[in-house]
């Protein structure tokens, strides 16, 4: 099994940042263990015990302190099930099962038979919309809806290396550079939350190994068998995804999905928790 760190030593300095992050999770939470045919994955857990269960998949290169921000509105109305993606700089297993197999379909029918949970609503970013999208495609009677944030598997995925490798020749600049064109500029005055969290984002874009395989695109007929209530919101100026082609593929075949296209926004979006909340609470 390929290291997802360059080094040992910077894998445990990523996980000793989360715990800090885990440690300041903004409502009272459970942090669950679950065993799994792809080795263990963790869980974190906050809201009412007998709502709705709602599943949040992240995106590539982060873990479940990125809901941290939308957790506190969503955990108010779901039973909020933050799941470390496996292969990912959580505390998770290392493991990277082939995309283009029923692996990860699998892994997480583990999960969520470890968890007692027979159908979720699933939120999933970047990669995690497209495993999301994996589930939902595999598996549509166990998704209840589905709410896609810049989700990959639809439109065409970018060359961003080309632009992105020379900067990694750059050093700390480069790598705030090459994080800016993903996630935008940070706010010209942050928060301290804001900065630490940054500080974050860049420990981890310093010391982890990305995926670097191309991410499978979804046929027109799995699009078709998404029947449940579906969410995308996209940015126009997203560098990683053709996101023109994935608004123009869901409006031919999954005709009922609603779509929120943001022509000046990237690959990371702004002010979703209200819009995703609305849509799940149906």
């Amino acid at each position: 099994m390929a290291a997802i760190y360059k080094t040992e030593a910077g894998g445990e300095a990523v996980r000793a940042r989360y715990r800090e992050f885990l440690d300041r999770w903004p409502l009272p939470h459970d942090e669950i263990r679950v065993p799994t045919r792809e080795g263990e994955t963790f869980v974190v857990a906050c809201g009412p015990a007998t709502a709705p269960p709602l599943l949040l998949l992240h995106g590539s290169g982060a873990n479940a302190a990125m809901w941290m921000g939308d957790v506190l509105s969503w955990a108010a109305h779901f039973r909020v099930f933050c799941v470390d993606m496996i292969g990912e700089p959580g505390l998770s297993a290392p493991s990277r099962p082939p995309l283009a197999s029923e692996a990860h379909a699998l892994w997480l029918d583990d999960v969520l038979a470890d968890l007692s949970l027979d159908r979720v609503s699933i939120v999933g970013e970047s990669l995690g919309g497209w495993l999301a999208l994996d589930y939902a495609t595999r598996r549509p009677g166990r998704v209840e809806r589905l709410a896609l944030i810049c989700p990959g598997g639809i439109g065409r995925q970018k060359n961003f290396l080309l632009k992105a490798f020379p900067l990694l020749l750059l050093g700390k600049w480069g790598r705030r550079r090459m994080r800016e064109m993903v996630l935008g500029r940070a706010t010209a005055d942050p928060t301290p939350a804001q900065r630490q969290f940054g500080n974050f984002v860049s420990l981890i874009f310093a010391n982890f190994r990305p995926r670097m395989d191309k991410l499978p695109v979804f046929s027109d007929a799995a699009l078709a068998r998404l029947t449940m209530p579906v969410l995308a919101l996209l940015g126009g100026r997203d560098v990683l995804l053709d996101s023109v082609e994935t608004k123009r593929r869901l409006k031919a075949h999954v005709p009922h999905a609603q779509i929120v296209f943001r022509p000046e926004a990237g690959h990371y979006l702004r002010e979703r928790t209200a819009p995703i909340l609305d849509f799940l609470e149906g």
